[in-house]
């Protein structure tokens, strides 16, 4: 018979397929047939159609694989997995921090592997279909490989202090796991342009030329300064774009896709990277890490009294006395609730830090053409779905939509 936390977790996770099922199929239906008149200078008919059909399919599948996930998930948890995995590594006889380094290690392999299909289908049928996968697989297989090595490494740091400081400390360890958490979050954002990023793409420095110095241009009259402006062989894996920055400090490096450079004019470059500039200039990157913070360490508070919940291990037919590592599983699914609640918060406030952001693109290019140009290309070679669902929008979009952000840029939103 299932116990309350047994009811709460199934709930969650249901509901949240519910939600996912009627947010798809709702932006499904607000597909529109005819072309919207704002992109008539830049799309075909043909093209359009191709935006909608790309957007059903990914859609779809995304779907499928949603429920193929829970399913898989549902059997281990109803047929005892968790019970017999931590039967079978408790048999070697190790202590519980290398007993839950080994369980946790084993659970994160088999979610890989079941995503691993779905992964290769998604590359080399879906976004090969639509003309966006430029990845052979020996790169595929590499990056594989890579990811997983570096997710074991430094995920293995940070697992095996959170569970140190949990099996040792006890009562104050949540707070000892939230200040190691930060610290070291901060110290692989420093690191990953650095030392992690170069493991899978080539960032090569920007030639001297018009775009060169427009951007180092702008930068200086904004008061911005750059160590450098790098491009990126996106093009290796995929024909979409995209623009960042990375670093801190006097590290600040522009990231720049080769896709991107090839598509944009340097006037709509140089509105793409005044935007970005702009999260600088507005503070947006620190707001949010201080708000990220602040849920970790209440997150970390609440698991403290649920580690070693016996009503939560036996919601998971676990026969073994309560364990920290199996408690820190358990707690995350029983968390999620609160976890999605929080992600439509932090989209919200993305979404407004994004139209800042515009805001400051058109304020300091003079120009709102510049960034309106860029957003409706980038719109075109990624296929982007002009017309989604609001409710889709407010579940699961980090940015406004492409719409949105065009009427607010003219003075319209």
């Amino acid at each position: 018979m299932l116990n309350t936390y047994a009811i709460i977790i199934l709930a969650t996770l249901l509901v949240g397929l519910l939600l996912e099922l009627i947010s798809n199929l709702l932006n499904l239906s607000h597909l529109k047939a005819e072309l919207p008149e704002e992109f008539k200078d830049i799309y075909d008919q043909e093209k359009y159609e191709k935006s909608q059909a790309y957007t059903r399919r990914v859609t779809k599948f995304g779907l499928f694989e949603s429920v193929f996930d829970l399913l898989v998930l549902l059997v281990f948890w109803f047929m005892g997995g968790f019970d017999y995995l931590d039967n079978f590594i408790r048999q070697y006889g190790h202590g519980e921090l290398l007993n839950g380094l080994a369980f946790i290690f084993v659970l994160m392999l088999g979610q890989s592997l079941i995503k691993l299909p779905f992964k290769y289908y998604s590359t080399f049928v879906i976004e090969e279909e639509f003309g966006f996968n430029k990845m052979t697989h020996t790169t595929f297989v590499l990056d594989l490989v890579r990811g997983l090595l570096l997710g074991g490494v430094l995920g293995g740091v940070l697992l095996t202090g959170v569970l140190y400081f949990f099996i040792r400390l006890e009562s104050v360890a949540w707070l000892y796991c939230w200040v190691g958490v930060m610290l070291f979050t901060l110290a692989i954002q420093y690191i990953t342009p650095i030392w992690i990023m170069p493991l899978f793409n080539k960032f090569t420095p920007l030639e001297e030329g018009e775009l060169h110095t427009a951007v180092m241009n702008f930068a200086k009259g904004v008061n911005f300064t750059l160590s450098g402006i790098y491009v990126i062989d996106g093009s290796k894996r995929s024909s979409k774009s995209n623009a960042f920055f990375t670093g801190f400090g006097k590290n600040k490096r522009i990231a720049l896709y080769d896709t991107l450079v090839e598509q944009l004019s340097v006037k709509e470059m140089v509105g793409v990277l005044a935007h970005e500039i702009g999260h600088y200039k507005k503070k947006h990157l620190i707001k949010s890490m201080v708000v990220n913070f602040l849920q970790m360490g209440v997150m970390f508070y609440l698991l403290s009294f649920f580690l070693k919940n016996e009503g939560l291990h036996n919601a998971f037919f676990m026969s073994h006395p309560p364990s920290v590592y199996a408690g820190l599983i358990f707690f995350g699914m029983l968390y999620s609730p609160i976890s999605m609640v929080l992600s439509q918060l932090s989209n919200l406030f993305s979404r407004k830090h994004e139209y800042e952001a515009d805001a400051y693109s058109k304020e300091h290019t003079a120009e709102a053409d510049c960034l309106i140009g860029a957003l409706k290309k980038l719109s075109l070679n990624n296929l982007s779905n002009l017309t989604p669902h609001p409710f889709y929008v407010s579940l699961n979009y980090s940015h406004p939509t492409v719409m949105d952000r065009i009427k607010t840029l003219r003075g319209n939103g």
